[in-house]
């Protein structure tokens, strides 16, 4: 009868490393996509093998996973930029009233250049966006002649940012 091996309770480093296990469902996230979103939250030019000896699997797993995770949508890795230190003076958040169809709306807003958030809202406002301006006249023509002149706007409400108390990308991983 041959000798067998007793199994080992554990698994060594290199063993745990290359194990690979991603939940095929849309949008599902396991542990390990959220261990990698929160350090990519903390420096996004992290290189995949440190992320890797960290989470516990190889780098070519943590590199499939990354790609994943940006072809599907879940993530990006952006450089986030100071508007004030490029030259744009102006930010602020502006409610949108809307009559009619508001997707049409957002839409029509969502296509502004100065605007870099638009969601729609139930409260009273229809829609939020946030907008960079180079100085106060650009924020006047980007209100007056690009979104007030949207068929359907019916108020527009603006709240000048005077200074930015937080703004944080570490969320969503819990």
């Amino acid at each position: 009868m041959p000798a067998t091996k007793p199994q080992r309770a554990s698994q060594t480093n290199e063993e745990r490393s290359n194990i690979e296990l991603i939940n095929s469902a849309p949008g599902a996230l396991d542990s390990l996509d959220r261990r990698i979103i929160s350090l990519l939250q903390k420096d996004g030019r992290r290189a995949y093998g440190a992320i890797a000896e960290e989470v516990g699997l190889s780098e070519a797993a943590v590199r499939r996973r990354v790609q994943r995770l940006r072809d599907s949508g879940v993530m990006q890795i952006v450089a986030i930029t100071d508007p004030l230190q490029l030259g744009y003076g102006r930010e602020a958040l502006i409610g949108i009233r809307v009559q009619g169809d508001v997707r049409l709306v957002a839409d029509k807003v969502a296509a502004i250049d100065e605007a870099n958030y638009v969601v729609m809202t139930a409260g009273s406002f229809d829609i939020i966006a946030e907008v960079i301006a180079e100085d106060d006249n650009d924020l006047v023509h980007l209100l007056n002649d690009s979104i007030r002149s949207i068929p359907g706007v019916t108020e527009v409400e603006t709240f000048l940012y005077l200074k930015l108390a937080k703004q944080t990308y570490e969320w969503g991983t819990k």
